[in-house]
């Protein structure tokens, strides 16, 4: 007696893991501008860090063991004229705190910049508080902005009706908008160069070959040649001398279609699976729990499962997929949500197929 079959709806979970799946596929279809896929050498952020002091907070401040705010403080006022043994000091509505902001490339004097600002000591609040006059200092120990403004925690705090349903944001970190003034520019000028290197956010040999062609087929034969996996020299044409924001602008407009690496990533405690078009599957026989994988050249006189088909399913207790050699691992995916495999379940399948050698591809935890 042939065997009932019946076809199994996608969960919502399901649906979200296709369409996780589907978007790198959509994206590698298409050309991607260089300037999303790459960036000219010295064009780049600058950290920059310093120590405050966040006065005003209503007693949640940090407490007396916290022996850098106490010094602090006593400085702060020390350079208004006060002086005070920072002994002496015992208040609850001071906190001592990191600033750290970043100065983008270009950035001119009189600029302002966010900030974030961390609690150091025991403060179990920065709520309602403000950051006093706070040096901004570069790697080169030299100060760059100055921040300074009230502080803000952002999120709102609800309170359930038990202490465990009780939520809200975090209160030791805070941001300024525009709480920094830059004071000093990072000197960085393109006028009078006769090369601009390049650089691939992520360096590979097929993807930077098909850069240097379209640089090449825009400027001319031999103008941009790759040195390795990731780093491109483009020669300034004559046309482009002292006109060299033009160039830049032209090249970072062009389009290439990016080489993508057969990579499976996994997220164990969320239970997401994202990969890539390339991701193939080899010949496999596959059991977990109840459920049974087959990737193999199509039987004679047996059809394998086609894109799109959902898997039949014989009898309540046993769960057969078969699938032709050569299918991808989206394909795979689709099957097994088909017949309710769980994501969890596919990460632990996805591992077993990376150890016996059918997956071809790079599998990465995070």
């Amino acid at each position: 007696m042939k065997p009932k079959t019946r076809n199994i709806s996608l969960s919502a979970a399901g649906l979200l893991c296709l369409l996780l799946l589907t978007l790198p596929a959509l994206e590698a279809a298409g050309s991607v501008r260089l300037k999303d896929l790459a960036s000219v050498q010295g064009v780049r952020h600058n950290q920059l860090v310093g120590y405050g002091i966040v006065v005003g907070l209503d007693g949640t401040g940090d407490g007396r063991n916290a022996v850098f705010t106490t010094n602090g403080l006593a400085n702060v006022m020390r350079n208004m004229g006060i002086n005070i043994d920072p002994q002496q000091i015992q208040v609850r509505n001071v906190a001592g705190v990191i600033v750290t902001a970043k100065l983008p490339p270009f950035a001119r004097a009189g600029q302002y910049l966010d900030v974030t600002v961390s609690s150091m000591g025991d403060a179990s609040s920065l709520q309602g508080g403000t950051l006093l006059a706070t040096p901004l200092k570069g790697l080169d120990n030299r100060v760059y902005a100055i921040a300074q403004g009230p502080v803000s925690i952002g999120g709102i705090e609800a309170q359930g009706p038990t202490p465990q349903g009780r939520q809200r944001n975090h209160l030791t970190v805070a941001r300024i908008p525009a709480g920094a003034s830059v004071e000093r520019e990072v000197p960085l000028s393109f006028e009078r160069r006769e090369e601009i290197v390049i650089s691939l956010n992520t360096p590979d040999f097929t993807t930077v070959q098909r850069m240097t062609q379209v640089i090449n087929g825009l400027l001319g034969p031999g103008t941009a040649r790759a040195h390795d996996g990731g780093t491109v020299t483009v020669n300034v044409p004559p046309d482009y001398r002292d006109n060299e924001i033009a160039l830049l602008a032209a090249i970072e407009n062009l389009e290439i279609v990016p080489d993508i690496a057969a990579r499976v990533v996994l997220d164990e405690r969320t239970g997401t699976v994202v990969m890539g078009e390339n991701v193939r599957i080899r010949e496999l026989a596959l059991a977990h729990g109840n459920l049974n994988l087959q990737v193999t050249a199509p039987p004679e006189g047996q059809e394998m499962l086609l894109p799109g088909e959902l898997p039949q399913v014989a009898g309540e207790n046993q769960r057969l997929v078969r699938m032709a050699e050569g299918a991808t691992l989206g394909e795979v995916v689709r099957a097994l949500n088909a017949v309710g495999v769980a994501p969890r379940d596919l990460i632990a399948i996805f591992q077993a197929m990376k150890a016996s050698g059918a997956l071809n591809a790079e599998l990465e935890i995070i």
